[in-house]
C-alpha cells in the first residue's frame, strides 16, 4: 500500500510539472485581441451636403451611408445579386460586397464586407414591411493592425434610417 502511495505522488509531482510547463508556453491574449462591440446608427449621405467622399469604383450602388456610433465614416455598397420575389410575397433578397472607411472609438479604420439583405415589401404599395443584413468582415486594417468581425443592420422603416450592432476583434 506504501508502493501505491508513493507511486501516485511521484505521478502526480510529473502530471504537475508537465501542466504548469505546458501552461508556460501558452501566452496570454493581447487587450486587443478583445471585442469591440458595435452599435449606431446610419443614414444616407445627403447628396446636398455630401459628408462622404465620391464612392471607390464599383461601390456606386446605393449613395454612401454615414454612420454614428461606435464606428464614425463611410459604408459604400455595390450589388452582385438581386432576387425579387414581387407579389404576393413582396421578399426581396440581395448580396454584395462593402467598403467601409472611417474610425473605431476614434482609431482610423477600414474594411470590406459581404452581405446578405432580407427585406419585405407590401405588394400593393411597394413600401418597405421590414428589412435586415449581415456583414461579415472580409478584410479589414486598424491603425493597430488587422482587424475581422461582424456588422448587422436592421432598418427603421419609419424615417429611413438603420441601426447597426455586432463586433471587431484586433487581430
Amino acid at each position: 500500500m506504501h508502493t501505491n502511495h508513493s507511486i501516485l505522488h511521484i505521478i502526480g509531482r510529473i502530471t504537475g510539472s508537465v501542466l504548469v510547463g505546458a501552461l508556460a508556453l501558452v501566452e496570454p491574449s493581447p487587450a486587443s485581441a478583445a471585442n469591440t462591440k458595435l452599435s449606431g446608427t446610419a443614414v444616407y449621405d445627403d447628396a446636398q451636403d455630401p459628408v462622404c467622399d465620391p464612392a471607390p469604383d464599383g461601390f456606386t450602388s446605393y449613395p454612401p451611408l454615414v454612420l454614428t456610433g461606435t464606428l464614425d465614416g463611410c459604408w459604400y455598397t455595390k450589388i452582385l445579386t438581386i432576387k425579387d420575389n414581387g407579389a404576393p410575397s413582396g421578399v426581396y433578397l440581395e448580396t454584395g460586397e462593402e467598403f467601409f472607411t472611417g474610425t473605431l472609438d476614434g482609431e482610423h479604420v477600414e474594411f470590406t464586407t459581404t452581405y446578405k439583405f432580407e427585406a419585405k415589401f407590401d405588394p400593393d404599395s411597394g413600401a418597405e414591411i421590414h428589412g435586415r443584413c449581415q456583414h461579415p468582415i472580409v478584410e479589414g486594417f486598424s491603425d493597430s493592425g488587422e482587424i475581422t468581425g461582424r456588422v448587422d443592420f436592421k432598418d427603421i422603416v419609419e424615417d429611413g434610417s438603420f441601426v447597426y450592432r455586432g463586433h471587431i476583434r484586433q487581430l
